[in-house]
């Protein structure tokens, strides 16, 4: 999801290697158990609309030739420099040349090559295949040069290398990529307990800075309940995302523990399919949007965590444009929209919900107030696998709550075969000049135009942006507070 979406998701899936359980988290100061909600479907994260798998692996055991720093910045990774032409077409990157991938063969600018053509193939299954949309070829200079060509100038490509999406993969790792990935970070992967945990190693000949923990391991804990249990009998050292906002303040006050609260790139959408039914009217969907209470479903859902959105933009963003209004809670507009658009009666609709709290807490709290209008959604409760079949790819479902948490990732909003189907010229035409413009004042300016005529079709129910909500014990530092994308990033993480 962006899922193009990259979910706030994940799956569990069945994995090669089934070992035994491991306790505790107190193995010693090179070692530690981060708590994680959702399980990766699978470890490709060049194949799927899963966050979750960005949140093991992304900076941790696989890397592009760009990357996301801390405060959302790019900084260089496998490419140490990149030079751009005059007329901003073709970008130029020169590969660090001490990289090796965990299996012992050399990174060269071949893997790039194949990594680039990979994603933009047609048989591609990338869920990010829009980053590479505008790649017209990539060729080899030498074995640390790798030229990019594109079709038109694009300031923002550095960018665009740095989602999980672009990381770097050998053609000799492929056909086990999914289950035994093969990356080129400080961490390599060492087996994946289906339901349980995914365990990394510290890398011994990593080209850059080495982790200083000896060993990683992420525990998947869906329930909320079993999530604060863990957390409080110190069988993790860190809990990420964590699922019980309504436990943090217990947190802060036990002096064994600290709370990060930051800000994600989530935007948490009550996504609507454009394509059938009543849905397809913009009434419809406007009738939706104005029966929403935002501030009661952040309070109900999230304990109070989360800023209300009106629109598919991050509220830190310095382009952002507040459109809230143009949704205000509104339940007598919401029934003349519909009696209006000929369901005076209301409608039966369903809403498909993904295993995160936000989703399954927020679901019921908008079921409650779209029938309070006269709409009665039916809440199907499906699993990460599930939702990713049925919603994200077979587009059968009528709403759905997730959080699309790729940075800057509105762009998705341009593709018509994306899983909410909206098909809009005049907002593919702003995408268009954006791409083509690097003045940043005039990108801001049609960032809020693309905002404003996704308010105001109101394509989606746009609710609020997903807080990073963490709990980490006392000693451990390095965490990300904010997330600039979807990572639990442990290269600069230690145990005091």
């Amino acid at each position: 999801m962006s899922l193009t979406l990259r979910l706030l998701a994940a799956a569990a899936v069945a994995s090669l290697l089934v070992v035994p359980a491991t306790a505790s988290s107190d193995a010693g100061d090179g070692t530690l158990t981060v708590g994680l909600q959702l399980e990766p479907p699978h470890l490709d994260p060049t194949s799927a609309a899963a966050g979750a798998i960005d949140q093991v692996l992304y900076a941790n055991v696989f890397e592009g030739l760009t990357r996301f720093a801390a405060d959302g910045s790019i900084r260089p990774a496998l490419a140490e420099r990149w030079e751009t032409s005059g007329d901003g077409t073709v970008y130029t990157f020169f590969l660090r040349r001490d990289v090796r991938f965990h299996d012992g063969t050399e990174m060269t600018a071949e893997d790039v090559k194949f990594s680039l053509d990979r994603a933009r193939a047609e048989d591609s299954t990338n869920a990010q295949k829009g980053l590479f949309a505008g790649i017209g070829d990539v060729r080899v200079i030498d074995a640390h040069t790798v030229e990019v060509t594109l079709t038109r100038p694009d300031g923002a490509f550095p960018f665009k290398m740095a989602w999980g999406d672009a990381v770097i993969v050998a053609p000799e790792s492929i056909e086990d990529i999914k289950f035994s990935p093969v990356g080129t970070g400080p961490f390599r992967f060492e087996r994946w307990v289906n339901g349980d945990r995914i365990v990394l190693r510290r890398a011994g000949d990593y080209w850059g800075t080495p982790a200083a923990l000896e060993e990683a391991t992420f525990r998947f804990i869906s329930d909320p309940v079993a999530a604060f249990a863990s957390v409080m009998a110190e069988d993790v050292d860190a809990f990420m995302g964590f699922p019980a906002p309504e436990n943090l303040p217990q947190f802060e006050a036990d002096p064994r523990f600290q709370v990060l609260v930051g800000s994600t790139e989530g935007e948490t959408i009550l996504a609507i399919n454009n394509r059938t039914g009543p849905l397809a009217d913009s009434r419809v969907r406007k009738a939706i949007a104005h029966a929403i209470d935002r501030q009661s479903l952040i309070d109900g859902a999230m304990f109070g965590y989360g800023t209300p959105i009106g629109t598919h933009f991050a509220p830190h963003h310095p382009a952002y444009r507040d459109l809230t209004a143009l949704s205000a809670h509104d339940p007598e507009l919401a029934r003349a929209l519909l009696a209006e658009s000929g369901y005076p009666d209301g409608f039966e609709t369903t809403l498909k919900l993904p295993p995160p709290s936000y989703a399954r807490r927020g679901g019921e709290i908008v079921a409650a107030q779209l029938r309070a209008v006269g709409i009665e959604a039916r809440i199907v409760n499906l699993e990460w696998a599930q939702w990713l079949e049925e919603v994200f790819t077979n587009h059968d479902f009528g709403l759905t709550i997730v959080s699309h948490t790729e940075p800057l990732d509105i762009g998705i909003y341009a593709n018509p075969d994306y899983y909410f189907g909206y098909d809009n010229p005049e907002f593919r035409a702003v995408m268009e000049r954006l791409e083509t413009t690097s003045d940043a004042q005039a990108r801001a300016e049609l960032f809020g135009q693309a905002q404003e005529i996704v308010a105001r079709d109101h394509v989606n129910g746009f609710l609020f942006q997903l807080p990073q909500l963490g709990v980490a014990r006392a000693g451990v530092s390095g965490l990300w507070r904010d997330a600039p994308t979807q990572a639990v990033d442990l290269t600069a993480v230690r145990r005091d």
